[in-house]
């Protein structure tokens, strides 16, 4: 549906994204005394959660929430908690890829956001897995999680630590072409 927006409205852009965080949980490398071997605990449990994201790197700010499944009701409130932090009398250019829960018609999408879909096979023009790199890299990997509540805990934790960090997100996230301006 196409939505008229004035010249006028400041534009923000935003980038969107959900990562699976589980007990079968990725490895990093790790820094180790040389010709020594470091310990990573692995688990074949089965449990995970998803972590939805969406970052806006020119204000170097992120609203996520954690889910248990990746599903048209978490997109919806995922939207609607990126909604509640889009500057007041702005819109957000929300930048996504085409996942199902992405593109359905049951989904309201808020006034102050409009979706962006992204081509096909291009994880590169999304920064947001760039955050879940360095989320996996610095809090999520080389742990065993003893629970689901363990899982979402982890997961919210690694995300405001995330925001927390002043200059973090813009500086994962920032991309030479994805600036708004306007011609003089």
């Amino acid at each position: 549906m196409a939505r008229r927006i004035s010249l006028a409205t400041p534009i923000e852009i935003w980038f969107q994204d959900e990562a699976r965080i589980g007990q079968k949980n990725g490895l990093v490398y790790q820094w180790a005394k040389t010709g020594t071997r470091p310990r990573q605990p692995q688990d074949q449990r089965y449990a995970n959660a998803y972590l939805f994201g969406a970052i806006c790197p020119a204000r170097d700010i992120g609203a996520a929430i954690v889910m248990p499944y990746a599903d048209t009701f978490a997109m919806q409130a995922h939207l609607d908690e990126i909604s509640r932090h889009v500057t007041s009398g702005s819109v957000a250019a929300l930048l996504l890829d085409k996942a199902a829960w992405h593109t359905t018609g049951k989904l309201v999408v808020p006034a102050n956001i409009v979706l962006v879909h992204l081509p096909p096979k291009s994880p590169e023009l999304n920064p947001t897995e760039n955050i879940w790199q360095y989320l996996r890299q610095t809090w999520l990997s080389n742990r065993v999680f003893d629970s689901y509540e363990d899982i979402c805990n982890a997961c919210c934790d690694a995300w405001n630590n995330l925001t927390a960090e002043a200059g973090r997100i813009a500086s994962i996230g920032r991309r030479v072409w994805a600036k708004v301006g306007r011609s003089q």
